[in-house]
């Protein structure tokens, strides 16, 4: 036998030391069939000389969003849960989130995931295809996994053959952990790289592990949101005066300027662009109605920029200039619109 061959042979007789962490995202009820499946896997990987370390996502002590710090350690993985009714499960996908977000890609990309979904209704195939293309787009290498449909937990239990099956699925798992083994790339690769441009910001493994920690703290988070609500408290107190800043624009100059004019009757709107508000205004012999707003029975409609009616209110243009230049345009009765410049001088 050569030295290699005797190498190769010692290696396999100690075992190699690997590590793999299961993420189970079951509820944790007592006739889950995934329960069994990583019970019975991880005897087998056990009796390998391989270091399992569990974590139950259900768990409210297993913070979900700081888990993909555990990936540090680890060889591979089995991401395990349980089809109810649709889908993986909210568990399952919030870890894969926390992923996708927090965790470390360069480390994600050597990492084997060997995925095991058990179903109790409808769905167990489209489950693992799930965590399979979840994986590839993180940028992991997927390895064969598991998924069956069982409707009697006993008999599922007691028939040997899905025992072997099972333990072979655990052996494979080993094998390829151990050995290394490369897979094709695959299409879903392709798509993280070349079509995806979800925005992630360019965090260091560790800025990245702070960062999981902080979200996961609630006392951290709620003082974000306290935070956010008082400067958004802030900004709309600044929006609110700004409005209503703008809502008096003009008023109090009119109001200044007013020159009564006897037995005189009118009502006139001005839409000034820009402005969501009309102007309306009315003349009711020695009484002035001014205010921003929707009104009906006007006799004089106006429209013109704000720079426009700065002008007029600055003394630097009357009303009259402002229509037969152009910069004004309006209708309804043009005796009333040329009694504006009586009512309101806004040059002396």
């Amino acid at each position: 036998m050569c030295a290699q061959e005797t190498q190769k042979t010692e290696e396999n007789e100690r075992g190699v030391d690997l590590n793999i962490n299961i993420y189970y995202g079951g509820r944790g009820i007592i006739d889950d069939p995934t329960i069994y499946v990583i019970n019975k896997m991880q005897e087998v990987l056990e009796e390998l000389r391989v270091h399992v370390e569990r974590y139950n996502l259900y768990d409210g002590k297993t913070n979900i969003t700081t888990l993909p710090q555990t990936l540090k350690e680890a060889d591979g993985i089995i991401l395990a849960t349980t089809v109810e009714w649709y889908g993986i499960g909210g568990y399952m996908q919030q870890f894969l989130d926390a992923c996708w977000l927090y965790g470390d890609k360069e480390k994600i990309k050597t990492t084997y995931m060997q995925p095991i979904v058990m179903s109790t209704t409808y769905g167990e195939r489209e489950g693992e295809l799930t965590l399979q293309s979840a994986w590839e787009i993180l940028g992991g290498q997927p390895c064969p996994g598991l998924c069956g449909y069982v409707e009697d937990l006993v008999s599922f239990e007691m028939n040997k053959d899905y025992t072997v099956l099972i333990e072979k699925k655990a052996e494979n798992l080993y094998r390829t952990i151990s050995q290394k083994v490369k897979c094709l790339p695959t299409s879903n690769q392709a798509v993280k790289q070349t079509i995806l441009r979800t925005p992630q910001l360019e965090l260091t493994p560790q800025e990245s592990e702070q960062l999981s920690k902080y979200v996961s703290d609630d006392t951290y988070v709620k003082k974000q949101k306290e935070d956010i609500e008082e400067l958004a408290t802030m900004f709309k107190g600044m929006l609110g005066k700004s409005e209503k800043e703008d809502e008096e624009a003009y008023i109090e100059t009119f109001r200044a300027q007013f020159a009564p004019q006897p037995e005189f009757r009118a009502r006139y709107l001005f839409i000034i662009e820009g402005r969501k508000k009309p102007l309306f205004l009315e003349v009711n012999e020695g009484e002035l109605t001014i205010h921003y707003g929707q009104e009906e029975n006007i006799d004089v409609y106006a429209k013109l920029k704000p720079e426009v009616m700065d002008s007029i209110v600055d003394g630097r243009m009357t009303f009259q200039r402002a229509f037969m230049t152009g910069e004004m345009t309006a209708k309804g009765n043009f005796k009333i619109l040329r009694m504006l410049d009586t009512m309101f001088n806004f040059a002396h």
